[in-house]
């Protein structure tokens, strides 16, 4: 029986503040929903190009609130994307001030946490990069 990956949903405290860090990583807004007896919206976010409802990343806002969501969402696991050049990404995410939890030392893979704590692992597109400064010796921030 054929299996196909539709999507993984989080729930934000801000959406607002969590579209705008799912577009630092480069997604783009593919469709939302406000659901007005349920008093919810679900904004469904992908990679370019991606846009047939695979590979989504579907933010879930309750209208009233989620005060119960824990502070710390690492149980939850990570969100993963390839990227063309990991180096080239994190320096654009620090620009933007998104924090490199877990640095690229390797030329292989980074870890940056969502404004509700959601791990986001970036990994090199094919072989990894050679080591470079100043991500080679850049330590650890933080949960990844």
């Amino acid at each position: 029986m054929p299996i196909k990956y539709l999507h993984t949903m989080v729930r934000v405290k801000d959406l607002d503040v969590s579209i705008d860090f799912y577009k630092k990583l480069g997604l783009i807004e593919r469709r939302r929903i406000d659901h007005e007896g349920g008093r919810f919206t679900l904004v469904f976010l992908c990679p370019p190009g991606m846009d047939d409802g695979h590979a989504d990343v579907e933010l879930t806002y309750n209208w009233d609130g989620d005060d119960e969501l824990p502070s710390d969402s690492r149980h939850f696991g990570h969100l993963a994307y390839t990227v063309e050049n990991i180096y080239d990404m994190c320096q654009s995410l620090m620009d933007q001030g998104v924090t490199i939890n877990r640095p690229p030392r390797d030329g292989r893979m980074a870890f940056v946490r969502s404004p509700d704590n959601i791990s986001v692992e970036l990994l090199q597109e094919g072989d990894a990069l050679p080591e470079q400064e100043p991500w080679a010796s850049m330590e650890n921030t933080g949960h990844w």
